[in-house]
């Protein structure tokens, strides 16, 4: 009620926020108990942080989705009246196994596709779920703590930053220039600032400005965010680029093809049977005009409609969209466990297609567990770092003071008496480790000043600023950044014995030296400077709008932090530069800093560093026009003192230029960076609410070695589309001509209606979960990146294509036409000898595709077998597909139109399957041309308009 109404005078009436807190027995400093039971009590009488979620779809309605497939429901129209026609004219026991088998092989195709899509929806469903498990921090027992957003409780004092989403709705306890972005509860972008008189924040806004903490009053549906989201339904349905653009145009031309040779067929069939050209099993002419029923003429034009609406169901993929969908639920799955989280599907397509990647320093490229090792105090550097003894009691104070009061981080002192626990960024707890060394009591420090206005750390002037009062006369404003733009705001600096002493342009460049001997070291270098203010220059009122004073400030000292390069980053930056994939180093540390991290962790070379352009600042390139930066975008490598505007400029000369650029951000200002990118990169640890919306993909571990396992995952996704398309594009083709031209020539067709289905069913939906789900390998990595204009079927896939399709119509064919004779048929009865010579074509057929699944594992590597037993999923296919073979073969001879085989004849078929794979061998070793086989066939089919005779003659119309 107190939040939905935005009443503060109902928060006075109770007593304010402390009143609050009474009432809901928490409290503000050390927020509720950690004691599961109590939690647990609190959710049972004020509700948990959750909201009922809409039920998901049953099996039965992708069942229903999967009957509306049109081709399906001809098929089962056409199923119906030979049932019934065959019933009424063969009897029960006879007639119903023409209809009968095409109706348990349809719904046998409807059954597996649902399942497959229920399975898939499950999986988005659970990741869904993953991306919406924030991460928050809370003050329970006085401790800071991690925990998922659904464990926040009612009473919960939530400590807020730039950049969180806030976790529930609540009161301010306190803040400093604390602005909330409310667009996405009020639909206005205006920014909301928060202070004791408006003090209400609502559950799913966004801390734009500032820091602060708040009271939790209201979670799940009793806030406005949770009864919105419980009246949304989530759309896992998205459709990807690939499914869009490049798989619909394939899908379209393989459909339109297949269309196309089925109303052939249809025709000649149906010409040569009316017009007394078809036989039937035992040799006599199957409609003899005049003499022939009607019912019987019409059960064998419906018969020979059917093969033909087979046909199309042969020729039209539905696995294309099947292979897509479990491609990408399982990369997505298994990138998870690479700690990678998918929020939008297309990004895992388009990350296989990156050129470059764009990527910060702290906590991606090294571990953001940061220690201070250097330090530069009254003068003197400091051996060890915490050896202040030498130092003026007053400095010290100061510094101290300054540590305590300008930071967003806190100390947690137990009250045990154990070791002190730093909370806060990694730069903080590293500046708070070092205060406690030198002897800073941070509870003590603070109580000692009242701070008046705090201006948070800003990106763009690498530095933050708190102003305190310390008496009734005079306000410290203490200053912390960037030491070199810290040590330009300087004209003063306290000697060994506190003395102040004007900055002289001698100790102006030994300090400059002594930042950039840190900087070289790959140290990030921190300073402190404050001045002094009198109180009466301080604003009364509107103390938010005052701009703290930032020159003739006072050095107290600097600091060198070091932040060492994670493990395997090295080798990650040359895996991605063998791969085409250049990886580019934005932060805003200085140069010397950037250039030393850049060298440790691979990104730059002896060779790179004699270049001007490689290394620039980023006031540099902002103030380059946009023309310039176009040209010297491609050669930059590190962009150091970088804002986020900065790299936003940069992405968008790199797009310009032609790049696919992915970049790796975790701060609010990275928003519109990691939104311009192609592929925004969020991390899952130091990101912010704000970045990981903005982004793709968010890397859990922060790591950059997550990242290039992303770009190996993209890179599979995309191969594994294609293996798939090869196999069915040799299926669609085989199959099509075999079937033409046995119906040109002799008016039957060797595959029956449930023979082709069983055909299609081996190659959409088995051939989907066997090919779609083959692991990434290292040779992935050793290509180029695939271009955003590069056709989906390759020159290497239409020749492995050709030379199968070739040998499986060659071999059928001469089964199909000279069969009897091959197999000594000539004593059988002429029923028996085309059932024997159609099964094992339709046997020799299937196993064909068996072989062919392992040559489409590897389009380009000669040997197909390698590594084949690591997939369990396709041996656990090819094994069921072989196993369903063989009981169709011996046992369901009945539905399928077919007769027992003999060992021999299974032999032979088993061998012409087989011999797929020395042909896949001796095939690759045949040359491609380079220029893409689509191209050729637009060349050979373009219309050419006559020339005017004027243009001939030079002239223009």
């Amino acid at each position: 009620m107190l939040n939905r109404d935005h009443e503060a005078i109902m928060l006075q009436e109770v007593g304010g926020v402390s009143g609050l807190s009474d009432l809901l027995k928490s409290n503000l400093d050390r927020g509720v108990s950690s004691n599961e039971d109590e939690l647990l009590q609190r959710r049972d009488i004020y509700g948990a942080n959750t909201y009922p979620r809409k039920k998901r779809k049953s099996i039965w309605r992708f069942v229903f989705e999967a009957c509306q497939d049109l081709t399906l429901v001809i098929l089962m129209v056409a199923a119906a009246i030979s049932l019934s026609l065959g019933m009424a004219t063969e009897g029960v026991k006879d007639g119903w196994y023409d209809g009968g088998s095409i109706f348990f092989a349809v719904f046998l195709v409807i059954f597996v596709t649902a399942t497959s899509d229920y399975r898939q929806s499950l999986q988005f469903q659970h990741l869904n779920e993953e991306k919406q498990n924030i991460q928050v921090e809370v003050i329970r027992g006085g401790k800071r703590v991690g925990a998922s957003i659904f464990d926040l409780v009612v009473g919960d004092v939530v400590p807020l930053k730039i950049g969180d989403q806030v976790p529930a709705d609540g009161v301010l306890i306190s803040g400093h220039s604390l602005a909330i972005d409310e667009s996405s509860m009020t639909g206005e972008s205006k920014i909301v600032h928060k202070d004791q008189k408006a003090p209400m924040l609502m559950s799913g806004c966004k801390v734009a400005d500032g820091y602060g903490s708040m009271l939790v009053t209201g979670v799940g549906t009793n806030t406005e965010w949770g009864t919105l989201m419980a009246n949304l339904s989530e759309d896992i349905g998205e459709e990807t680029p690939l499914q869009q653009v490049r798989l619909n145009g394939v899908a379209t031309l393989i459909g339109i093809v297949g269309l196309s040779v089925a109303g052939v067929v249809l025709v000649v069939l149906w010409i040569r049977y009316f017009t007394g050209h078809s036989n039937n099993p035992d040799g006599t002419t199957a409609f003899v005009a005049g003499t022939t029923g009607a019912k019987q003429g019409f059960m064998g034009a419906i018969s020979i409609f059917t093969v033909a609406v087979t046909i199309v169901v042969v020729a039209v993929p539905e696995g294309l969209p099947l292979a897509v969908t479990l491609t990408l639920a399982y990369s997505m799955r298994k990138m998870m466990r690479d700690k990678a989280l998918v929020r939008r599907l297309s990004s895992c397509e388009t990350m296989g297609s990156a050129t470059t990647i764009c990527s910060d320093k702290t906590g991606t490229l090294t571990l953001n567990k940061m220690t201070v090792v250097e330090a530069y105090l009254s003068g003197t550097k400091l051996n060890p770092c915490d050896n202040t003894g030498m130092m003026f009691s007053s400095v010290a104070s100061l510094l101290v003071e300054g540590i305590a009061q300008n930071t967003a981080g806190a100390v947690f002192s137990p009250e045990d008496g154990g070791a002190a626990e730093v909370a806060g960024s990694p730069t903080e707890k590293a500046i708070l480790s070092w205060g406690l060394e030198i002897g800073m009591n941070f509870t003590d420090v603070r109580s000692k000043s009242s701070v008046l206005r705090v201006l948070p750390f800003n990106s763009v002037k690498k530095r933050g600023g708190v102003a305190v009062q310390v008496s009734d006369a005079y306000v410290h404003i203490h200053w912390k950044g960037a030491a070199e733009l810290v040590l330009a705001s300087c004209k003063s600096w306290f000697s060994v014995d506190g003395s102040v002493h004007p900055m002289s342009s001698d100790k102006y460049n030994e300090l400059k030296r002594f930042i950039d001997d840190m900087s070289m070291s790959s140290l990030r270098c921190i300073a402190f400077a404050y001045c002094t203010c009198e109180l009466s220059m301080v604003p009364r009122e509107d103390l938010d709008k005052w701009q703290l004073p930032e020159e003739n400030l006072t050095l107290l000292g600097m600091v060198g932090i070091k932040d060492p390069c994670r493990p395997g980053v090295r080798d990650a930056v040359q895996l991605c530069s063998a791969a085409g994939v250049k990886v580019r180093m934005v932060t805003g540390d200085n140069v010397e800093t950037a250039k030393a991290i850049a060298f440790e962790c691979g990104i730059l070379n002896a060779k790179d560093a004699a270049s001007e352009t490689i290394i620039i600042e980023g006031k540099v390139f902002r103030e380059m026009s946009e023309t310039a930066r176009e040209e010297v975008a491609d050669k930059i490598t590190v962009m150091a003192r970088s804002s986020p505007n900065d790299k936003l400029l940069l992405v968008q000369a790199l797009k310009r230029k032609g790049h696919v650029v992915a970049v790796t951000g975790d701060g609010t200002n990275d928003a519109p960076a990691l939104h311009e990118a192609d592929i925004g990169l969020s991390m899952g640890i130091s990101g912010t609410e704000v970045a990981k919306e903005s982004s793709d993909i968010i890397i859990l571990d922060d790591d950059f070695t997550s990242v290039v396992k992303v770009v190996r995952w993209g890179r599979s996704v995309y191969a594994n589309i294609q293996k798939f398309i090869q196999f069915q594009l040799t299926v669609n083709v085989a199959a099509l001509v075999i079937n033409v031209v046995a119906a040109v020539s002799s008016g039957a067709v060797p595959l029956n209606a449930v023979e082709l289905l069983w055909v299609n069913l081996i190659m959409d939906t088995l051939g989907a979960l066997a090919l779609a789900t083959e692991p990434p390998t290292d040779n992935l990595m050793k290509r180029h990146p695939v271009g955003r204009r590069e056709p989906l079927v390759t020159n290497i896939m239409w020749r492995n294509l050709f030379i199968q399709a070739l040998y499986q119509i060659t071999v059928l064919l001469v089964f199909n036409f000279d069969g009897k004779r091959i197999f000594h048929l000539h004593n059988e009865s002429r029923e028996r000898a085309d059932k024997m010579k159609n099964t094992f074509v339709f046997n020799a057929f299937v196993f064909c595709q068996i072989f062919n699944e392992f040559n489409a594992r590897k389009p380009e590597e000669k040997n197909v077998l390698r590594g084949v037993t690591s997939n369990r999923l396709f041996m656990g296919i090819v094994g069921i597909t072989t196993v369903l073979q063989i009981l169709i073969i011996e046992f369901l001879g009945k539905f399928f139109g077919t007769v027992r085989l003999g060992w021999k004849l299974w032999l032979l078929s088993v061998a012409i399957g087989a011999v797929s794979w020395p042909l896949a061998y001796v095939g690759k070793s045949i040359p491609v041309p380079a220029r893409p086989f689509q191209d050729y066939l637009k060349h050979c089919c373009a219309w050419r308009r006559p020339r005017r005779r004027d243009e001939e003659q030079g002239g223009k119309s």
